[in-house]
């Protein structure tokens, strides 16, 4: 079976001080560093950037 190392969980946190958190896995080969993806903070009802949180 495949292990889960190479797709592990992350949670993404807003940027806007929000605290809001989207959940998803990741190719860790693919993108070794830390993700930044611009996605929508429905506690702003604004687009903001969320960064990968370890």
């Amino acid at each position: 079976m495949a292990s889960n190392d190479v797709r592990p969980v992350i949670k993404m946190r807003s940027t806007a001080g929000t605290g809001f958190t989207y959940v998803t896995r990741k190719n860790r080969r693919n993108n070794p560093d830390r993700l930044r993806l611009r996605k929508y903070d429905p506690v702003i009802k604004k687009h903001v950037e969320f960064r990968e949180e370890r």
